[in-house]
């Protein structure tokens, strides 16, 4: 069973950072896609970034040039890092994975932007 677990998630201030870990139980080069996606209160479940195995990055409009994907695979972790943080990056941040029609979760991690 493939597993996924998030971490580092936390309490900021607007204009601050965060650096979002994604700790998979296997080989991370196995996988097709590695994304991030995040939900905030009262909203859908939206896609935040994208990372293929050929290497290829993709943000949604709202993140670009504040947030960037990233994998380790020695470690077979992903990696968001999140700079320039808004009020509106509140949301529970979700890791997930893809082998062709296999769909992987992690369990969330909170990010709270806040004065």
């Amino acid at each position: 069973q493939v597993q996924l677990v998030e971490s580092g998630g936390g309490l900021v201030q607007p204009g601050g950072s965060l650096k979002l870990s994604c700790k998979v139980s296997e080989n991370i080069f196995n996988f097709n896609t590695m994304r991030w996606y995040r939900q905030g209160p009262g909203k859908e479940r939206e896609l935040v970034a994208s990372l293929t195995v050929g290497e290829r990055s993709e943000y949604a409009e709202f993140v670009k040039g504040r947030f960037t994907i990233s994998k380790d695979g020695a470690k077979n972790t992903v990696y968001l890092q999140m700079n320039n943080l808004k009020p509106e990056d509140t949301a529970n941040y979700y890791c997930f994975a893809n082998i062709l029609s296999r769909h992987f979760w992690g369990q969330g991690t909170q990010v709270t932007v806040s004065s």
